[in-house]
């Protein structure tokens, strides 16, 4: 039998050569790589919580069109509109759909991994933090493990990464980049904790005169701790004597040690690793505010939509794309797409249908031949046609 008659069957046992070198480089089991300061970071830094906030916000409010089967599917005879239930209404019966995506999509930007585990009828999620991959040495993927302790097979999960320059299997948190600034403002604020959690007063110095004991130093600096605390006020009156004198040595402000400047200047490389425009959080005018969301949309969230659309494609087998009409940041965009679909409408290129089907409306009966342009009545149709009405011929006598 000759070799092209088993082509097909060729293909489908056609495996990587390369997978056992690279089970040998991941490890037996791929964890996560982000680490735990970051989910920490989300509680108490105000720029990475309201960064994450924003575009968790963004993705979870889409809802998703479902149209017809385009590819085979992981998980076989899942009817379309059950999965437009699990998809947009209920994903199971303990979770609201927004609570759902809020959890997943938390978990794309703080771990850079989604994990969902499908049952057969519901949809639930496994905090990626936990779930650890178990790489093949012949496929791809050989099942995963939760918490070193509960085993899934390769076809009941639904994974979905970001872009990860160490490993094929996870991806890297959107944080990464921004690993720096976040340690910068962590320390900034343990610094300024500390400063008014010991009621420091930098700057002021007593001098005297005298020679005194390291007894009498520190009952000094004790009373002087106890009595002039800015935690106190600050502003008890206190006797100096045995020559004691107060002095100014420095005049130090947070304003001086630039402070606001430093933690805004991080604020903003931590949002532009997020993905999202410094400008949405400090305000503005019209003018400048629309093209930030429009761009913040286009580049940020629809980018993330478009992963999560995809491996739901692959897993289910049907066309799905997310409902954009109702964000009026994309709306010019879908101006311009209605514009451009009619024109190829009118100019007789697709027919009315194929522009619906575009736009993701229905076909409806009676529209699936193209339309003839026509600048005069009759004149595209047969050139004879057309034209001013001839007169009658008059007969000659």
């Amino acid at each position: 039998m000759a070799w092209y008659n088993n082509a097909s069957n060729w293909f489908k046992q056609k495996l990587n050569p390369a997978q056992e070198i690279i089970l040998r480089q991941e490890g037996i089991i791929v964890g996560s790589h982000a680490p735990a300061n970051y989910r920490a970071s989300f509680e108490k830094l105000e720029s990475v919580n309201r960064g994450t906030t924003m575009i968790v916000s963004g993705c979870a409010s889409l809802d998703f069109d479902i149209k017809d089967k385009i590819a085979s599917d992981i998980s076989p005879g899942m009817r379309q509109k059950t999965l437009a239930t699990l998809l947009n209404f209920r994903p199971n019966p303990y979770q609201s759909v927004q609570d759902f995506r809020a959890s997943i999509f938390t978990d794309f930007i703080l771990e850079g991994n989604i994990f969902i585990y499908f049952d057969g009828a519901f949809l639930y999620h496994l905090p990626a933090a936990n779930m650890q991959i178990l790489p093949d040495a012949k496929t791809f993927i050989a099942g995963y493990k939760y918490n070193n302790m509960q085993d899934f097979k390769p076809n009941e999960i639904i994974h979905i990464r970001d872009t990860c320059s160490r490993s094929i299997y996870r991806g890297s948190s959107r944080l990464l980049s921004a690993n720096r600034s976040i340690e910068i403002l962590y320390k900034m604020q343990a610094f300024q904790e500390t400063f008014f959690e010991n009621g420091a007063v930098p700057g002021m110095v007593l001098t005297t005169e005298n020679t005194l004991s390291q007894v009498s130093k520190q009952k000094t600096i004790q009373n002087w701790i106890a009595g002039y605390s800015p935690k106190n006020g600050a502003r008890k009156p206190m006797i100096l004597d045995s020559g004691l004198k107060p002095s100014n040595l420095l005049n130090a402000s947070f304003q001086d040690m630039d402070f606001d400047n430093s933690i805004k200047s991080h604020d903003i490389k931590i949002l532009k690793a997020l993905g999202v425009p410094s400008l949405l959080l400090d305000g503005g005018n019209n003018a400048n505010i629309s093209p930030n969301m429009r761009l913040f949309y286009l580049e940020t969230i629809m980018p993330i939509i478009r992963k999560y659309t995809s491996a739901m494609e692959r897993y289910f087998g049907y066309d799905i794309d997310a409902i954009t009409s109702n964000v009026s940041a994309l709306q010019p965009e879908l101006k311009d797409v209605a514009a451009y679909n009619t024109t190829l409408v009118n100019g007789g290129i697709i027919s009315a249908n194929e522009a619906r089907i575009e736009l993701r409306y229905d076909p409806k009966p009676g529209n699936d031949d193209l339309r003839i342009p026509a600048n005069i009545a009759g004149s595209a149709v047969n050139p004879a046609l057309g034209g001013a009405p001839k007169k009658p011929e008059v007969p000659k006598p």
